[in-house]
């Protein structure tokens, strides 16, 4: 038997609270999406004005993130044509993310969930989805 540790709805909660404040910050409605460390979705919100066509995205972005392990920005340059990742993204049904903002939530070396934003340039997503980051780790 093994002992699996993962992120739990307060710990959601957290991450939420935090990306929101952030996405406040700089304007930008979100789409936050927290799954466990099997990629399930544990929490999400779509802000006021956070695009519609995001749900999915951030939902998937997350989703990416957990279960590989690897932020999905870390995929960006190695799946474009000619590349050794080339045609990842329609992996697993089209659900791999290869855009910025989607994280890992490690903790002691092990992934214990993820966190995914969508709505904003690939940039301010991933700030968003750092500020979740930071603020569950803080708790840690």
């Amino acid at each position: 038997m093994i002992t699996v540790t993962r992120l739990d709805l307060n710990d959601a909660h957290v991450m939420l609270r935090a990306a929101r404040a952030k996405a406040d910050e700089i304007g930008v409605p979100m789409c936050i999406a927290i799954t466990d460390d099997a990629g399930n979705l544990v929490a999400f919100e779509r802000m006021d004005g956070g695009k519609v066509t995001s749900s999915t995205i951030a939902i998937d972005k997350s989703f990416t993130a957990s279960g590989a392990k690897k932020a999905t920005h870390e995929y960006g340059d190695a799946s474009q044509p000619g590349k050794p990742a080339y045609g990842i993204a329609s992996a697993i049904g089209g659900r791999l993310m290869v855009v910025g903002g989607g994280l890992p939530v490690m903790v002691n070396g092990q992934c214990v969930g993820g966190i995914g934003v969508s709505s904003g340039t690939p940039a301010q997503d991933m700030e968003v989805a750092q500020a979740g980051l930071d603020a569950v780790l803080a708790t840690v």
